[in-house]
């Protein structure tokens, strides 16, 4: 009771305070009238004095009117607040529109500027091509940066005493002799031509190639340095594999004739500059990739019969290259006829040579293990996209970029050798080995196996599980781990297992196909959403936007009963395909592509054919040219692969006119060029017929690309099964 007294108080108050304002608000006599005594009256009225006769109360006052004309005022205000408010955000709104209008105003200035100085310098550079009438130039078409430099190379040319050295004195004449003749920034001056340094060895140049049978006189130039360590290795582990199949080879075809090249190797990836340790753990289960392309492509190019000069360091490249100054080399050691790097070997090449590296542009084969698409290889055009990437703008012909595998049609595809062949000791090794009912894990780093205990617990519920990773990684218990080991240890877990358990990285790595060439299938996991520099750390930098719809795509087209795609995270998609391969029995399987000899014939075509040093080439010959329209939205890449056939950027040139395609039954009523775009050549459908425009600049040519509402006009040819970079003409 105690307890609800302090309730009762504040329950009773409230109640007296409404009272009194009720009492306030409306006239006591009417509610209670004459059946209240004067008593109660001049109780509720405080004001009465009591008296013995009450007067009746004055009229009260009605505020009836006061209350609407009030309410109409408030309403007025709340207007005005609104119509303030409104006001704000109009002002608000207009700030911005002419700030946008001041910016656009700003930006406009500018390019006006630019465009100002631009017309100066036109002036300054026409004003210097004038000055020295003894001196008549050639037309500069095709060379853009010739002027630009001459107006350099006029005000600096005293600054490094090797130009005068090369024989620049100040005058027009002198300069362009250099620009021209020692560097190949402008054409050459009527009537001279340029001459070639003369080999520091000569007598190396010499000859043909001829297929070797040995790859003994490669090995003092790798043995001893620690940066081709792993590559050395491999090389010695296919010793046998290799003469052999430059033997098989050039029993096929005819491989006579040929130029004996003097080709320079720099893999940047090796290199301490790199800071890469890819050398260092190469031996404790780091990534192999790129060793393995770079061994195979040595021993190709070694069995093929070709001069090759490894480097592997900056001074390595300076000594082969003799760069001492901004100058290049009066004589470099070599006078290369290619040059195999990968980009940050470019990257340090050009670096290294400073402006002269354009004169060894076209010798370039680069290797690009994921691919560079053309929009993020053209320089001006990314910057201009904002397409950042630090492998990216090298703005070379994207054919000189050299992948992994054969996803990128713009690059070309130079592979690698998956080691299944083995020497005969090792064959003997194997013989007694049956297949088991068990599985190998591919993943030798902790990362790979995070987050995939339930997959694994699906797949151990059929099959003991196996492993090679580092003994620090955590795995499930069940796992048998063999730690890392030497690859002819892991074909030997190869061809005991029955799958090659996929966990979803790394992406497109060459032990896929390894499973396969050892007759193990290939549990493949669907990556969804797709993967790509858009969605992946993994790619992000990389110089494309190719889409990975599963851990290896390559394998992915192979499919069943080689290769299983699964969702990981749908234990009843995991069984089924581990039911089935349970019930089937393959024969080892590897595309002739990945074999020596595949490689070799590969390359020794390249080699002979590709040319990006004298413009569009005869190559792939035009017989295998087959026109395809891919409709809205589709690329060319597409396009061509759902006729059968490849899209092959060599075409390009030879149907990006209105001639050309009329000899394919494409007639264009009205054309234009552009570089507006990746697409071109395509067309538009117009009242007056087709509107078809040409692409102007070369390096902008793509097959991967689409246009919403323009039909692509795309080049493709057929191939040789299992040897994709190949029609069926080229060999």
């Amino acid at each position: 009771m105690r307890k609800l007294m302090p309730t009762l108080k504040m329950t009773l108050f409230v109640l007296l305070g409404i009272s009194f304002i009720w009492c306030l608000s409306f006239p006591c006599f009417i509610l209670f009238q004459s059946k209240v005594n004067q008593r109660a009256l001049s109780e509720c009225d405080l004001n009465i004095p009591r008296q013995d006769k009450v007067s009746p109360p004055p009229p009260l006052k009605d505020y009836k009117d006061e209350f609407v004309a009030l309410q109409i005022k408030m309403e007025a205000e709340k207007e005005k607040g609104r119509m303030r408010e409104d006001m704000i955000k109009e002002l608000r709104s207009h700030k911005l529109l002419l700030q946008q209008y001041v910016d656009k105003l700003e930006e406009l200035l500018k390019l006006q500027a630019q465009k100002q100085e631009h017309k100066v310098q036109l002036v300054k550079s026409d004003e210097l091509l004038k000055e020295d009438d003894n001196c008549p130039l050639p037309p500069m078409d095709g060379y853009p940066d010739c002027k630009d430099k001459l107006m350099w190379m006029k005000d600096m040319w005293k600054d490094d005493p090797c130009y005068a050295s090369h024989g620049v004195n100040g005058t027009l004449c002198s300069i362009f002799i250099y620009l021209s003749e020692t560097e190949s920034w402008c054409p050459l001056l009527p009537g001279r031509v340029k001459h070639v340094a003369p080999l520091e060895t000569p007598e190396i140049g010499s000859g043909h190639a001829e297929i070797r049978d040995s790859l003994s006189g490669l090995y003092p130039a790798l043995e001893n340095r620690a940066q081709y360590q792993w590559i050395y290795q491999r090389i010695r582990s296919m010793d046998e594999i290799w003469v052999e199949a430059g033997r098989s080879l050039s029993a096929k075809y005819n491989v006579t004739g040929r130029k004996a090249k003097q080709i320079l190797l720099h893999p940047g990836v090796v290199t301490d500059e790199s800071h890469l340790k890819i050398t260092e753990t190469a031996f404790s289960g780091g990534p192999l990739g790129e060793l393995v392309q770079w061994s195979d492509l040595i021993s190709t190019l070694h069995i093929l019969g070709h001069h090759l000069h490894l480097s592997a360091s900056l001074s390595d490249l300076r000594e082969f290259l003799r760069v001492k100054s901004n100058c290049p080399a009066r004589r470099s050691k070599i006078e290369a006829d290619l040059i195999y790097t990968d980009i940050i070997g470019f990257q340090q090449i050009k670096k290294a040579l400073q402006g002269s590296w354009i004169q060894y542009k076209c010798m370039f084969r680069v290797l690009d293990s994921f691919g560079t698409e053309p929009d993020f290889n053209h320089a001006a055009w990314a910057q201009k996209q904002n397409l950042k990437s630090p492998f990216g703008l090298l703005s070379l012909i994207p054919m000189q970029f050299y992948t992994m595998f054969p996803h990128t049609p713009d690059n070309t595809f130079l592979g690698f050798v998956v080691q299944h062949q083995l020497s005969d000791n090792e064959a003997e090794q194997l013989k007694s080995n049956k297949r088991q009912n068990q599985a190998l894990v591919y993943g030798k780093s902790a990362t790979f196996w995070e987050g995939k205990e339930a997959y694994l617990d699906v797949i151990h519920k059929y099959m003991e599980i196996h492993a090679t990773v580092d003994n620090g990684t955590w795995i499930p218990s069940y796992v048998r781990n063999h730690g890392i080991i030497k690859g002819i240890e892991v074909q030997t877990l190869l061809r005991q297992s029955k799958v090659f358990v996929g966990l979803s990285f790394p992406y497109e790595g060459p032990a896929a196909l390894e499973a396969l060439a050892n007759g193990c299938a290939f549990l493949n996991p669907r990556l969804n959403p797709p993967q790509s520099s858009l969605n992946s750390q993994f790619f992000k930098g990389k110089p494309n936007i190719r889409e990975l719809t599963s851990q290896h795509p390559y394998a992915e087209a192979i499919g069943e009963p080689y290769v299983w795609l699964v969702d990981m995270h749908n234990s009843t998609d995991v069984e089924r395909a581990l039911t089935a391969i349970l019930n089937q029995t393959i024969e080892p399987y590897l595309p002739y592509e990945f074999t020596c000899e595949g490689m070799l014939q590969r390359v020794n075509i390249l080699i002979e054919k590709q040319d990006f040093c004298h413009g569009p080439g005869s190559w792939p010959p035009l017989s295998a040219l087959k026109i395809v329209e891919a409709k809205f939205g589709t690329s060319c890449k597409q396009a061509c692969q759902d006729a059968g056939l490849i899209c092959e950027p060599a075409f390009f040139p030879h149907i990006n006119n209105a001639k050309s395609l009329s000899n394919y039954s494409a007639d264009c009523q009205e054309s234009e060029q552009s570089d507006r775009s990746l697409v071109f050549p395509a067309y538009s459908n117009t009242a007056s017929g087709k509107h078809c425009v040409f692409q102007s600049d070369p390096l902008l040519f793509s097959c991967v690309r689409s246009h919403k509402s323009l039909i692509r006009i795309c080049p493709c040819r057929d191939y040789i099964k299992d040897q994709i970079a190949l029609c069926r003409a080229c060999v």
